[in-house]
């Protein structure tokens, strides 16, 4: 079953293409890296999924309706996303951040129930960021932001996440424990897309990598089928010689 799928997607600025033609399904259960180099217009994708820009020509569909003629609590419920950065107008605690993802669900109005709070516990937990919950939002590191937002986008219990660079400014214990919650999300059947400028990220922890070079998708599939020296060369002109070994893949400079 296809949880969502765009066709023949295409967006501009002015004259600028900066993404032509792109169709795609996201489906229960994958995990997916979306490459590409700086300029290549991932963020610009990820938010034309998510229906917060509008494509030049082309339609998204959220299962079988089309994105456009739904609300934004419509598509919340459905869809949750992790920007690269936020930074709220209140000083907020961790806590109410978190429960911000319950709106889609509860509307607005309501005071969080137990059940919402529970959620929140869940979530906080899920991430180990527990000595965080009563914390003022604005107050913590860039990284510890990252995963509150994160903890935010799993108490909305949608079954597709998006996530921009989600690993950005988290410590390397940090990126590993997310890159194994996102696999296990992806196990029990959610749609986890994931923006990123690492190829061996999405050797590791993915099962499907999407790649955009100069505004056009070049690559869907396997990482292991999709990433290769050639791919590195095409994508961030950098000669690299590719190592395979017990099932891994590194590159190393030539």
């Amino acid at each position: 079953m296809t949880l969502l799928r765009c066709e023949a997607l295409s967006y501009r600025l002015g004259r600028r293409v900066i993404l032509q033609d792109i169709s795609l399904t996201l489906n229960p259960g994958d995990n997916i890296a979306l490459l590409g180099a700086n300029g290549a217009g991932k963020s610009t994708l990820l938010r034309l999924l998510l229906g917060l820009i509008r494509p030049a020509s082309g339609e998204v569909y959220l299962g079988s309706q089309p994105l456009s003629a739904l609300s934004r609590r419509a598509i919340a419920q459905q869809m949750a996303y992790v920007p690269q950065s936020h930074v709220p107008s209140f000083p907020y605690t961790v806590e109410h951040i978190i429960a911000q993802g319950r709106l889609p669900v509860t509307g607005l109005g309501r005071a969080p129930a137990s059940a919402d709070l529970q959620a929140v516990s869940h979530a906080l937990a899920q991430l180990g960021i527990e000595a965080l919950r009563t914390r003022v939002y604005t107050e913590l590191s860039g990284g510890e932001r990252q995963l509150v937002l994160i903890a935010r986008a799993l108490v909305q219990q949608a079954r597709i996440i998006v996530l921009d660079e989600p690993i950005t400014g988290l410590d390397f214990g940090h990126q590993l424990r997310l890159l194994a919650l996102l696999q296990r999300l992806a196990e029990q059947g959610l749609c986890v897309l994931s923006s990123s400028h690492r190829p061996e990220q999405a050797l590791a922890a993915s099962n499907r990598v999407l790649v955009l070079h100069d505004g056009l998708l070049i690559g869907d599939g396997a990482p292991a089928a999709v990433i290769d020296s050639a791919l590195m060369q095409r994508l961030y002109h950098v000669s690299v010689r590719q190592i395979d070994t017990e099932g891994q893949r590194f590159f190393v400079p030539l």
